[in-house]
């Protein structure tokens, strides 16, 4: 008899439906695998059979073949589990196989029949309402995932009993009820990573406001325990709620990475992440066998925070250069080509030197000029050009720190970065020299070119200046861009202003 069940495997963030099909036929007795399984595919007989024991079933002793189509897709993860054990009772008689041609079934299996939760079931569920099913199964442990998804009706399961029962029609499962506000729920930020919690630094503080507004990538410099990454740790609490459509695909992208807290899957809070140092190229990018999200995807929408960038490998953060003009990650196999959303605001801290106190007025720097040079040249000038912002962070003195006054509230500074959201509107992103030079007073344009001639900018980050005097006109209330403006615009460019 044959017996096909619907599944999914994920590729990246993105689900592949996968037909699951088995035939009990003559022959010695035997479980065969095909359609490209990979090694966790191919130990789930070993699951299944075990499984399926613990509710009583017993393999007859026939041949049994699986196919998993399309062949020429490699097959992951151990989320086919319960699609293979489904599609092998109905073949052997032991469920009706009347519910499997509208049902997505996911999970994976113990070898005591329990459902265990696996990623990217937001992407899979999304997949079978695609694909027109009416019906999927999920663990219990992936239920708070599925309130977000609509057009299908999702049950979750404990057991592959239940599943069976359910199929038989014997028994009824859990349906998860769907919450339109799920994701119309802010999250509050803690009190540490609020910007009301740093004291001076009123200089990073306002580029840090320009950089929510404009979406602007940013670049601190400053000497150890200057408040750099306390600072970067502040901006997703001045960054605008996400609509519920990013806050949708904020969450996919964390389900299909494993993430799978209900405070990540259902707040209205952008990501935050922060790899340490010794990350990899593909950890930072994505890759790996199956190709897996980095650190760029995980932080789409939000931030990506590179603590002592010069300390990244190179190949690591020279990867960089391409999606923080594109938005995406695109990563070449030889069988598959996939690409990965990835726009997030990177923020990166260095220091000026290797002790960290070269232009320090209270700490002597050691360091000699060859190793100041040797230091920088760890992160290209094409990278660093590609920072809008270029801020010099200087260290606040105790006595400065304990005598000033908290700093103004996240709150407020969000009101104020997403008015000036509204005000550049679709133009936040403007990538083009007639439309940024639009709205730009005669004389702010005099006083940029000549700035861009005495500091030798390159033609990105003369289109970066421009950008940013946009943003910060929008945050002053200006119509039009004034010389004001750009010359502000013009001190975030210290690395142009300082010898390498």
């Amino acid at each position: 008899m044959l017996a096909t069940a619907h599944a999914a495997c994920l590729i990246g963030i993105e689900a592949h439906p996968v037909q699951v099909e088995v035939r009990l036929g003559e022959g010695l007795p035997g479980f065969d695998i095909v359609g490209l399984p990979e090694r966790g595919v191919r130990e789930s007989r070993i699951r299944v059979r075990a499984a399926l024991s613990s509710i009583g079933f017993a393999f007859p002793p026939r041949h049994l073949v699986l196919n998993l189509a399309p062949g020429d897709l490699p097959k992951t993860g151990a989320g086919l589990d319960l699609a293979i054990a489904a599609s092998v009772l109905a073949a052997c008689e032991g469920v009706s196989p009347e519910q499997l041609p509208s049902t997505m079934l996911i999970g994976e299996l113990s070898l005591s029949g329990e459902l265990r939760p696996v990623r990217g079931v937001l992407a899979l569920l999304h997949s079978a309402r695609r694909a027109g099913l009416e019906h999927a199964i999920i663990p219990e442990g992936n239920r708070h995932e599925a309130m977000l998804v609509d057009g299908i009706a999702v049950y979750s399961a404990p057991h592959v009993g239940a599943v069976a029962r359910w199929l038989n029609a014997e028994a009824p499962l859990s349906e998860v009820e769907r919450k339109d506000d799920a994701l119309l729920v802010p999250q509050a930020h803690e009190a540490d990573r609020d910007l009301g919690a740093i004291r001076g630094q009123q200089a990073a503080r306002r580029a840090l406001e320009i950089a929510a507004a404009g979406k602007h990538h940013m670049l601190m410099i400053g000497s150890p325990g200057a408040g750099k990454t306390m600072l970067a740790r502040a901006l997703p609490s001045i960054l605008p709620p996400p609509t519920p459509e990013e806050a949708l695909e904020i969450a996919t992208i964390a389900s299909s990475a494993g993430l799978r807290s209900p405070r990540i899957l259902l707040g209205r809070q952008r990501p935050f992440r922060a790899p340490h140092h010794t990350a990899s190229a593909a950890a930072i990018v994505g890759g790996g066998e199956p190709v897996r999200a980095g650190e760029l995807t995980l932080a789409h929408r939000g931030v990506l925070f590179l603590d002592e960038l010069p300390e990244f490998r190179r190949d690591a953060i020279e990867t960089l250069r391409t999606t923080m003009e594109e938005g995406e990650v695109v990563i070449s196999r030889a069988r598959q080509r996939v690409r990965l959303p990835a726009e997030p605001m990177v923020v990166a801290a260095m220091n000026p030197c290797p002790c960290g106190y070269h232009g320090d007025p209270t700490r002597f720097c050691r360091c000699g000029e060859s190793q100041i040079a040797r230091y920088r040249s760890r992160v290209s000038g094409p990278l660093l050009d590609r920072f809008d912002l270029q801020v010099a962070v200087p260290r606040v003195s105790a006595r400065t720190m304990r005598k000033a006054t908290p700093g103004e509230p996240s709150k407020a500074v969000q009101q104020r970065v997403c008015a000036a959201r509204a005000r550049l509107g679709s133009n936040a992103l403007r990538p083009g020299l007639e439309s940024l030079t639009r709205d730009v007073s005669k004389e702010a344009l005099q006083l940029l070119e000549l700035g861009v001639e005495r500091l030798k900018m390159s033609a990105r980050a003369y289109l970066k200046a421009l950008r940013v005097a946009h943003t910060i006109a929008a945050l002053d209330r200006s119509a039009e861009v004034l010389p004001t403006h750009t010359a502000e615009a013009l001190q975030y460019r210290v690395l142009d202003r300082e010898p390498a």
